[in-house]
């Protein structure tokens, strides 16, 4: 009987040719340089100090306001996150660059130099505000400020942002937008559309995810396949830069190098600001989904306004010059509170006024 054939032995495998050189593959890309936390004067720190308690005091205002009955629909507070607003537009030319935002307005429209009597108009409804009182919390809105919204439809803000950095390049004006969204909206189709269209037009825009952790009442990390927001971008060839958003001197740095890449026609940046809010979503939100030793820990650690006391410290500015400062940004809101208290409503013709562009 004759044998079986034996089995072919497997060719040996070959092992792969070593690299002929360890040289590390360049980039495919320019990038942007990493920031530097900004090295700010007595008098800039005095000033960033001053207008992050403003915001801070402010808010706290409008929450007291809210609970009387004076502020109507959806109010949401800035509180905690005051070191994105002021560290971003104290880098902006205000002649020059508009912002846009969602409808947590308040702090970016102090930040933006809007009088804090208008804006508490607004919130109240008043003839006064810089709406005419038709915008309230989540609609404000200022031409000559070239503050652009508040706007109330989550990431809505960030295709319309993406529009005014179009019309900064059709006129060559020299400007830029900043159009701020948080990591709830950073999930939205829209925004993706808005990256690819102001990527291929090298659009002057900086595009700023203010990730205060939770959206409305979802953390990121159960909401987002893709935690680290500023990479969003990566797909669009825009760079993005992640930066501690409590930090007010790591932001202003950041913003410099943003504000280089941008005005330099390199096209769009993503600047994530790692940062947190103290209070609800909205003032309806009771925030039960996070515990209140979790937010006590980031007030105790990280709190914008305490972290700049250190430096304000180290520059020679006593307690005594803090304290008076805070009496007098009392002072300010107080008198904000009181002119929209006793300021008129607007007139019930109001209603049809500014619904179109013209009449037909």
């Amino acid at each position: 009987m004759a044998k079986a054939p034996a089995p072919k032995k497997a060719a040996p495998r070959r092992k792969p040719a070593a690299s002929k050189s360890a040289t590390p593959a360049t980039p495919e890309r320019e990038r942007p340089a990493e920031p530097k936390r900004w090295e700010a004067d007595k008098d800039e720190l005095l000033e960033y100090y001053r207008q992050m308690l403003l915001i801070r005091r402010f808010e706290e205002k409008a929450g007291q306001l809210y609970g009387l009955g004076l502020i109507g629909g959806f109010c949401h507070l800035y509180i905690g996150q005051e070191a994105v607003a002021i560290g971003l537009q104290s880098a902006l030319d205000g002649d020059l660059d508009s912002v846009i935002t969602g409808y947590r307005d308040h702090g970016h429209m102090l930040a933006y130099g809007l009088d804090p009597k208008e804006i508490m108009a607004e919130l109240t409804g008043r003839a006064a505000g810089n709406a005419g009182g038709k915008g309230g919390s989540m609609h404000m809105f200022s031409v000559e400020k070239r503050f652009y919204g508040g706007h109330g439809i989550v990431g809505a803000q960030v295709s319309l942002g993406t529009g005014l950095a179009f019309a900064h390049k059709y006129r060559e004006d020299g400007g830029l937008c900043l159009a701020y969204f948080g990591d709830g909206a950073a999930n939205q189709g829209q925004v993706y559309e808005s990256f690819n269209m102001a990527s291929l037009w090298k659009l002057p825009i900086i595009f700023v995810i203010e990730n205060n952790q939770y959206a409305m009442g979802t953390s990121v990390n159960r909401s987002s396949a893709e935690e680290q927001m500023f990479k969003r971008g990566e797909s669009f060839r825009i760079p993005g830069l992640q930066v501690n958003g409590m930090d007010v001197l790591d932001v202003r740095g950041a913003a410099e190098v943003a504000i280089e890449w941008v005005r330099g026609g390199k096209g769009p940046i993503i600047l994530e600001l790692k940062t947190y809010r103290y209070r609800g979503h909205s003032m309806s939100d009771p925030a039960k989904y996070r515990s209140r030793e979790e937010v006590q820990s980031v007030r105790e650690k990280s709190d914008p306004i305490e972290g700049i006391k250190k430096d304000l410290d180290k520059a020679g500015v006593s307690e005594d010059e803090l304290k008076a400062i805070d009496k007098e940004i009392k002072g300010v809101v107080g008198e904000a509170a009181d002119f929209a208290e006793s300021s008129p409503e607007p007139e019930p013709e109001e209603l049809y006024t500014d619904v179109l562009v013209e009449q037909y």
